[in-house]
């Protein structure tokens, strides 16, 4: 028998009925805590926690009792918020082995409802391990930085042998230049005295009788 695309979906338990996230990741002796919600019609009914592959076969691990009152078992704890249409499961001391697949349900007459979540637990050691290997390379900003520092090294060698060093061999011809010109005009009028010195004297030796 042909289905319409609507009725379809609503052969799947939990369509349109409860939602929650796909996947959920927590740390290693850390927590975590999912959230699914539900349309108003189901506020009353008990809302549980699953394991297992498949919907039909998961376990049971925690579940309400009807009221907002949380409730606990072991390392789980799950909290009904009627007002807000929605629920909590709380997962503590996480471990390796909380890895799997999980599902956020409501209990109900006939088939429950319910969605499933992907529970990911990470080891804080090796997340800190590679953390520290990535740290050890070189950043992009690090390697931007050395590129900055030689392109900056260049400018400053270009710039000192086509413009200063000129500059400076400028200065100092400019400064020979002018401690020629100084010591010339004393010369010059050293020469220009002895001279008139020798003219005047000869001048008196020819007027003299």
């Amino acid at each position: 028998m042909w289905l319409s695309p609507a009725l379809l979906l609503l052969s799947f338990p939990g369509c349109f009925s409860i939602q929650g996230p796909t996947s959920v990741r927590g740390p290693e002796q850390g927590s975590v805590t999912v959230q699914c919600n539900y349309s108003s019609r189901w506020q009353k009914h008990n809302k549980w926690w699953c394991r297992g592959a498949y919907w039909n076969t998961c376990r049971i691990l925690v579940r309400t009792t009807g009221s907002e009152k949380e409730k606990k078992s072991g390392r789980l704890s799950i909290r009904d918020n009627q007002r807000e249409n929605s629920f909590q499961v709380t997962m503590k001391m996480l471990k390796q082995n909380d890895t799997g697949t999980y599902w956020c349900g409501i209990e109900k007459i006939g088939t429950d409802r319910g969605t499933r979540v992907k529970v990911t637990v990470y080891s804080v050691g090796k997340d800190t391990m590679s953390t520290s290997k990535l740290l050890s390379w070189p950043t992009v900003d690090s390697s931007a930085d050395v590129m900055s520092s030689d392109m900056h090294r260049r400018t400053h060698y270009i710039l000192l042998v086509f413009v200063k060093v000129p500059a400076l061999l400028i200065l100092a011809g400019i400064v020979l230049w002018l401690k020629g010109s100084m010591q010339k005009v004393p010369e010059e009028q050293w020469r220009h005295t002895l001279c008139s010195n020798l003219d005047s004297e000869l001048l008196d030796k020819d007027i003299a009788p």
